[in-house]
């Protein structure tokens, strides 16, 4: 069984497919589909997914993108969390590849989303890109106030930014980028992780694998993904697939187990 941890069900590009999608995911032995918050103010619409599919949860956060335009508190983060389906915060961090959000305003949400993951005990997706010295700089700020569990989703960053995260207790996660020609760096950096620290997603529907390029990616293709992690740390698809699925249900500690949904 592979995870993929990390997607957007709720964008328009799978309006007209839902079904067939996650058909497509089961079909595939994907297990679990986290599908991903970008705006709270959408998150009714995210909930009526995870809800809709017994093997779909979801996150509750505010995108950098959109932090300027969506401040949402703690305390409110903290509530919503309490539904079943809603297993993570985030994703929220930095972006400064677009600088859609004033950075200023991205910064306040990113802490205000570690705090909390921090109050919930639930795992932090982070966005971060373009931003690695800062992005290195909250989280051990943060960290210091109180430890919580979070993740650097669709890594790119440089092995600095990885290994001062794995320092603090954090998951790394990788998507299609990794299987792209010119990601020789990633590579080297993915082989080089903890074992018990890695996870695969798609972001779907954008960045598919290299053998899906230019298509809308979806989360059948974390496959491909995992693949790539394999072959790129020297092990087999079973033992990628099984240690990244681990990986995940202790990370994401509030998704039942197979044996519990039966």
């Amino acid at each position: 069984m592979l995870v993929d941890s990390h997607c957007h069900l709720d964008f328009p590009d799978f309006a007209d497919a839902l079904d067939a999608v996650v058909d497509r995911a089961r079909a595939a032995d994907i297990g679990r589909i986290v599908t991903i918050s970008t705006r709270v103010a959408r998150h009714a619409g995210l909930l009526a997914i995870a809800d809709r599919f017994p093997d779909v949860f979801c996150s509750v956060g505010t995108h950098p993108h959109n932090a300027g335009e969506e401040a949402v508190p703690a305390d409110d983060l903290i509530a919503r969390a309490r539904h079943p389906k809603v297993v993570a915060i985030g994703e929220a961090g930095l972006d400064y590849h677009y600088d859609y959000g004033p950075r200023d305003a991205q910064e306040r949400g990113f802490r205000t989303h570690i705090a909390a993951a921090r109050a919930t005990g639930l795992p932090l997706v982070i966005h971060a890109r373009a931003a690695d010295d800062d992005v290195a700089r909250i989280l051990e700020e943060e960290t210091a106030k109180g430890a919580f569990p979070a993740v650097l989703h669709c890594f790119t960053g440089g092995r600095d930014l990885a290994m001062r995260a794995i320092a603090l207790g954090l998951s790394i996660s990788f998507t299609g980028i990794l299987t792209f020609k010119k990601s020789d760096d990633l590579r080297a950096t993915a082989a080089e992780l903890p074992a018990d620290r890695i996870l695969v997603e798609t972001d779907a529907p954008y960045l598919a694998p290299g053998k899906f390029r230019g298509k809308r990616n979806e989360p059948a293709h974390v496959v491909e993904i995992a693949k790539v992690l394999a072959e790129t740390r020297g092990v087999s698809l079973e033992q990628i697939s099984r240690q990244t699925t681990e990986n995940f249900f202790r990370l994401f500690s509030k998704v039942p187990p197979a044996k519990e949904m039966a």
